[in-house]
């Protein structure tokens, strides 16, 4: 746990401290396969921006020559030359906008598919520093827009600088002095753009972090929506929601209407100078009648000005998109860099002898700090095959005690040995294979019920997943079912109640086979008699199989081997039903206050019968 704090730090200080460009190397590695197609777009760039400058030059020799009297073969010939080098930079520019697309759309591919197998690592306490909503918004908004960026550096961003610095030289080449009126401007354009961006940057950190709210909203309300239409809540949902998205609205407003102050700049800069250049360059023309100016130079100057100019303006586009994107290539950087704090042993060990369990003086932590911790001081031992029922309150870590099994989080303190081995010396899929558990959320994915079941066993059978079923009191409900275990089962398990939900959870952890198999309150949806069904069945089932059962009820571990009470993280007393109920003064309480109806019923009877005695 020591690790997982320190791996928390280092990660905050990481990714809080590198630069963009740095960030975007990083990002960069997702290129991979289209790399091809990210180097050609530079290439094509060039070509078309070479032939872009060539054509004002010819253009004023052109007209130089139309007004020395050209005859028509002449100009009919260098017509021709410059609509040759139009159709060139056109083919150009086109396969530079095919190649651009294939390389950020695969970019962007192979960032939401990075991203995505890399959540797949984490360990629980890397998931519990993101919430589902946000990473929905990296692998979604945020790729969007840093692809958008992406777009624009391998082209736009290429094109421009070579477009600004081609027209200077074209320029210079025949105005001289009069084209440096143009790169004056750049110093004011890049002190102002700069301005923006300061202002703008922790906006835009702001906006995204609000974009995660207004999904986490979302998915609440849907996830939920069954109990937001029970309660006549959805006036309430809709004003929560607006709340939020309004938010959203206004920093998104405000950061625009900065970022909007670069059109009036630059047209500003852009209009000034066209004016000043034109009255210069009109006087010259007049003034010395063309021996320093000549009129086909001047309507190239002026080409080669917007050029010039037009670059700036797109240099200043790009700018703005590079700083929206930047908080989303932090935020991607952030999921695709997070390491999980579970790490392989160096020489795992690839095998799980039996299902016996020791906790070794034990101590957990979610923060991995000793004086708020979740366990303290946890020794317990099972055998290979128990029964045991887990006991307590809310918040008494029942939950967090069955998770240290399978290394769901590692231990603060202490050790927890399967089978006589440290689970960190396992080999994490051997260990969680042998494991199966069933959680207190139970979660079936959309696919067939059979899809669903066979992940306990990929390979199956419909023997086996009837069985499975069977035995978790599953398969009388699906039976009814026109489509049986090929019926389809909506997203989070939407179309199937509570109860039958947790049925095919467990049907699908017994097909596993495991060593270990942890219920974790995983039948409080099901009736009394169910649950007392399924429980016989794990006996016949697995009866090699450790079973640890976390219920509320005391009726589903009153048969159990041993039952373990848990109060306030620590273990409180540990034996059988009858043990428990005479010298455990909690167990007896939860007890008495579940069976209070039956225990009056049977003092009623004794009563009764003592009176007829009598």
């Amino acid at each position: 746990m020591q690790q997982e704090l320190a791996a928390d730090q280092q990660f905050e200080k990481t990714a809080a401290h590198m630069t963009y460009p740095q960030i975007m190397h990083r990002l960069m590695g997702s290129i991979r396969q289209y790399k091809g197609a990210a180097i050609a777009t530079p290439l094509l760039v060039l070509g078309e921006v070479v032939f872009e400058v060539l054509i004002p030059l010819l253009t004023a020799d052109l007209i130089d020559a139309i007004k020395a009297g050209a005859d028509l073969s002449e100009i009919l010939s260098t017509g021709g030359l410059l609509a040759l080098m139009a159709l060139i930079s056109l083919a150009f520019g086109t396969a530079a906008g095919l190649t651009c697309a294939k390389a950020s759309v695969g970019f962007a591919k192979n960032l939401r598919k990075d991203m995505f197998y890399n959540i797949q690592t984490f360990s629980f306490a890397v998931i519990d520093r993101f919430s589902s909503s946000s990473l929905v918004t990296r692998l979604t908004t945020d790729v969007m827009n840093v692809q958008m960026a992406y777009m624009m550096l391998i082209r736009t961003a290429i094109r421009s600088p070579f477009m600004l610095i081609g027209a200077f030289i074209a320029a210079y080449t025949m105005a001289g002095w009069l084209a440096v009126v143009f790169v004056v401007v750049i110093p004011v354009l890049a002190v102002a753009l700069l301005a923006v961006v300061r202002k703008v940057t922790p906006i835009f950190r702001r906006i995204f972090r609000k974009y995660d709210a207004l999904n986490e909203r979302a998915e609440e309300n849907l996830s939920g929506i069954r109990v937001v239409k029970s309660y006549v809540r959805e006036d309430y949902e809709k004003q929560k929601y607006d709340a939020a998205a309004s938010e959203v609205q206004r920093d998104f407003t405000h950061a625009e209407r900065i970022l909007a102050l670069n059109a009036p700049i630059m047209n500003f800069c852009v209009y000034t100078v066209m004016v000043f250049v034109i009255y210069v360059g009109s006087y010259a023309i007049v003034s010395t009648r063309g021996e320093l100016l000549d009129v086909g130079q001047f309507s190239s100057l002026i080409t080669y000005g917007f050029m010039m100019l037009m670059s700036l303006m797109m240099l200043s586009m790009i700018f703005a998109m590079v700083v929206m994107s930047e908080e989303n290539a932090r935020r991607i950087f952030e999921a695709l860099d997070a390491k999980t704090t579970i790490e392989q042993p160096e020489d795992p060990v690839y095998e799980v002898a039996d299902g016996s369990i020791d906790f070794d003086h034990v101590g957990f932590s979610y923060k991995g700090d000793k004086n708020h911790e979740a366990l303290r001081e946890v020794d317990l031992h099972i055998k290979s095959g128990e029964v045991i029922g887990v006991i307590g309150s809310t918040g008494s870590a029942k939950s967090t005690l069955v998770q240290l099994i399978p290394r769901l989080y590692d231990v603060t303190e202490g050790t927890v040995r399967v089978g006589g081995v440290d689970v960190r010396d396992y080999d994490l899929d051997t260990l969680r294979n042998a494991v199966a558990m069933v959680l207190q959320k139970n979660v079936l994915f959309s696919g067939t019920i059979k899809d669903n079941l066979r992940w306990g066993k990929q390979d199956a059978t419909d023997e086996e997943i009837v069985e499975a079923a069977r035995l978790a009191q599953a398969d009388e409900f699906v039976q009814t079912f026109p489509d049986k275990y090929d019926t389809h089962i909506e997203q989070g398990g939407t179309n199937v109640s509570g109860g039958q939900k947790q049925r095919l959870c467990i049907a699908r952890a017994l097909l596993k086979s495991p060593k270990i198999l942890i219920l974790d309150d995983s039948t409080s949806a099901v009736d009394t008699k169910t649950d007392k069904l399924i429980r016989e069945g794990f006996r016949s089932y697995l009866p090699e199989t450790t079973k640890i059962i976390i219920a509320q009820r005391t009726s589903s571990v009153e048969d159990a081997d041993r039952i373990v009470v848990m109060d306030s993280g620590r273990i409180n007393d540990v034996g059988t039903n009858e043990e428990l109920l005479r010298r455990n003064a909690i167990y007896r309480e939860v007890y008495l206050s579940q069976n209070k109806q039956s225990h009056d019923e049977k003092d009623l009877d004794e009563l009764e019968v003592s009176e007829d005695g009598r």
